[in-house]
């Protein structure tokens, strides 16, 4: 009997070793994202941001699919598992989820779009419908940058985690530093067409500007004492 219940424990490894292990999702830069969806026919493109953003900006033939809304696995069970299926949000946070569960649905092959919507259009390819000029102008931020001082850009977002994290010492050195640098925090979700114009892929992203010219650059979470060494 005990050889028994031991056999019936042991074949779902056995099953997973002669057959592989389960395939995961493909992560893919934005250039190759646009040319397997050009080279599939009729492919399935889900926009999982929610419906503001959507209506925003998307691209072409995408569907909104928020994966923050309530009824996004009865949805997604409506499109063809056995093929391809296209993911993308913002910057790649919700994307990776989403396409993790499409799997567990049973979706054979899924691409997501690594780094999201924000390196799509770092890289200058179409989206529709047209976007709007949202926030500032190009001109209005070169205007920002006319200083003696040193100016530093910092672009954020209310939902980035390195950005909140950043968030305190970035207050503090406003203050203290304020006869020696022009610190400027900007809201990426409020400055879309800025991001564009700047090719601003990720975030949270600094720039530092000397007389109007950039002398350093940087994406990511930095330590409060490494910028300062670039200050």
């Amino acid at each position: 009997m005990k050889k028994y219940l031991l056999l019936i424990v042991l074949l779902p490894f056995l099953f997973l070793r002669c057959n592989g292990q389960p395939k995961k999702f493909e992560s893919i830069a934005s250039t190759v994202f646009s040319e397997k969806i050009k080279t599939t026919e009729k492919p399935q493109i889900l926009d999982v941001r929610t419906p503001k953003e959507f209506e925003e900006q998307h691209i072409d033939n995408a569907i909104n699919l928020n994966w923050n809304g309530d009824n996004f696995i009865s949805k997604a069970n409506q499109f063809d598992k056995t093929k391809p299926v296209f993911v993308y949000c913002l910057s790649g946070g919700r994307s990776k989820q989403a396409a993790a569960k499409l799997e567990e649905l049973g979706f054979t092959t899924v691409y997501e779009l690594q780094g999201g919507i924000m390196k799509w259009n770092a890289a200058g390819l179409a989206t529709q419908p047209k976007q709007k000029i949202t926030g500032m102008t190009l001109n209005e931020y070169q205007n920002l940058l006319q200083s003696d001082k040193k100016v530093l850009v910092n672009f954020y977002a209310d939902w980035c985690a390195p950005c909140k994290k950043m968030l305190p010492y970035m207050l503090q050195l406003q203050k203290d530093l304020s006869n020696k640098v022009v610190i400027i925090r900007l809201n990426a979700d409020e400055h879309k067409t800025l991001l564009n114009e700047l090719k601003v892929a990720e975030l949270p992203t600094l720039l530092l500007y000397e007389k109007s010219k950039i002398k350093w650059q940087y994406s990511g979470f930095i330590s409060e004492e490494d910028l300062k060494k670039q200050l």
